[in-house]
Parts: C-alpha cells; sequence; structure tokens
C-alpha cells in the first residue's frame, strides 16, 4: 500500500490530491487547494510551504507527485510557478518524502489518451477513475491526475522489475 501526495503547482492556487495505492487499485484520500489571497509573493510562499506542510502531516504520504514546470509565453508567471513548485518540493523534501515529477502533457496522455486534452476532460476522467460523485475542482483534478499517473507509472516500473 502506497500513498501518493499530488500538486498542481500555482503561486495563487495549488491543487492537491492525495490516493492510495494498493496493487492496481486507487482509492481517494482527499483534494482540494491550498489558496494564497495576500498579493505579496513571499507571503503566498509562505502560505503553500505551511499548507504542504500540514497536509505532508495530515496524510501521512509515502511521496510526493509534482507537475513539472512547462515553458510559458509569459516569463514573469513560469517564474512564480516555478517558486510555488519549489516551496512544495522544500516542504516534502524537508519531510523526507521522495519526489517524482511528470510534464503536463505526461499527465493528460496517461489519464485522457491525449495529451492535448481540456480541463474538463481531466475532471471528468479523475472522476471516473476514482469512482467520485462529482467533479473535483479544476486544479485538485489536475493533481489527481499527476497521482494517477504516479501510480501508472510506478506500477509499470514494478511489473518491469519483477520480469527480470
Amino acid at each position: 500500500m502506497t500513498v501518493i501526495f499530488a500538486i498542481d503547482p500555482g503561486s495563487r492556487i495549488t491543487g492537491y490530491g492525495i490516493v492510495r495505492q494498493e496493487g492496481r487499485m486507487l482509492t481517494y484520500l482527499g483534494s482540494g487547494c491550498i489558496r494564497t489571497k495576500v498579493e505579496d509573493l513571499p507571503s503566498r510562499l509562505k502560505l503553500i510551504y505551511s499548507g504542504v506542510s500540514a497536509i505532508i502531516t495530515q496524510f501521512q504520504p509515502d511521496c510526493l507527485a509534482i507537475e513539472q514546470v512547462f515553458i510559458a509565453k509569459n516569463a514573469d508567471s513560469a517564474l512564480k510557478l516555478g517558486q510555488a513548485r519549489g516551496v512544495a518540493i522544500v516542504a516534502a523534501v524537508n519531510l523526507a518524502l521522495p519526489v517524482f515529477e511528470y510534464a503536463a502533457r505526461q499527465v493528460k496522455k496517461t489519464v485522457v489518451g491525449s495529451g492535448a486534452a481540456e480541463k474538463t476532460q481531466v475532471q471528468y476522467m479523475v472522476r471516473t477513475l476514482l469512482k467520485l460523485q462529482s467533479n473535483p475542482q479544476a486544479d485538485a483534478a489536475d493533481a489527481l491526475a499527476i497521482a494517477i499517473t504516479h501510480c501508472h507509472f510506478s506500477q509499470n516500473a514494478l511489473v518491469r522489475r519483477s520480469a527480470y
């Protein structure tokens, strides 16, 4: 049994999702958003760090799966995203969690079947795969999709290792 904590980083809204993997079975444990309703970036980063640390303490996950930074058209946005991602990784590493990174296109392809999938498609597939009653909030759905991707890739790695 493995508990995966996944993050879709953002400087204003950081989505998170927690799933438990037992073999090929996935169980939804929780999801939500860390919302930073302050203007200055250092205060937002502090809130992200505190929120991630609190979630790790609450759920005691075995690892962190996080979305890789993509090259955005706006350099300022990309830098802020990278900083939000960095504080989330530091929070996890400070609590001894291994960190796994996945590209957004890889996550969409794994969960939906297309690397160019829309957010609504990701929400629908996350809801279906985790047998949820309704679609999770978009950023939380993205985080849960990252967790599902990690489960898929770690399960395939186990199968490959056991074949030798």
